[in-house]
């Protein structure tokens, strides 16, 4: 198990080397813990995994997966591919304003507790009388 953890450990510090962020257990709690939408996890749970003392769970797995933009089943085991294969993002229509599209970006990079929170704000302006749906 130790040897898993060890070989885990590289893993997430090359994947976090890749992806720009400081393989510091502080700064990759804030940024884990922004988009989790479970419990929290503590800087010594991050350095338990960076440090090859422990594995994360399944599902915080998951979300690391998805924050490294790596592939899970390569995460967790190195075997397959370390880099996700996406597709880029469609272009933006001509009537979406730089002001909107920067809101919609930082929605998608909101938690999942937040998106759902924003979504029924959004659903209970778009039913006020003469506000929902406005014409540009």
């Amino acid at each position: 198990m130790k040897e898993e953890q060890a070989r885990f450990s590289e893993r997430l510090r090359a994947a976090l080397r890749d992806a720009g962020i400081e393989e510091s257990a502080v700064a990759l709690m804030k940024r884990f813990n922004s988009r989790y939408g479970g419990t929290s996890v503590t800087s010594q749970a991050v350095s338990g995994w960076l440090n090859g003392k422990s594995m994360p769970r399944q599902d915080k797995l998951r979300s690391l997966a998805e924050l490294l933009d790596v592939d899970l089943h390569y995460l967790q085991t190195g075997e397959g591919k370390s880099k996700l294969l996406r597709e880029g993002r469609a272009a933006w229509p001509e009537s979406v304003t730089p002001e909107e599209r920067q809101a919609i970006e930082a929605f998608l990079g909101l938690p999942e507790p937040s998106r759902r929170l924003v979504g029924q704000l959004i659903d209970a302006l778009a039913k006020i009388p003469g506000k929902g749906a406005a014409k540009r």
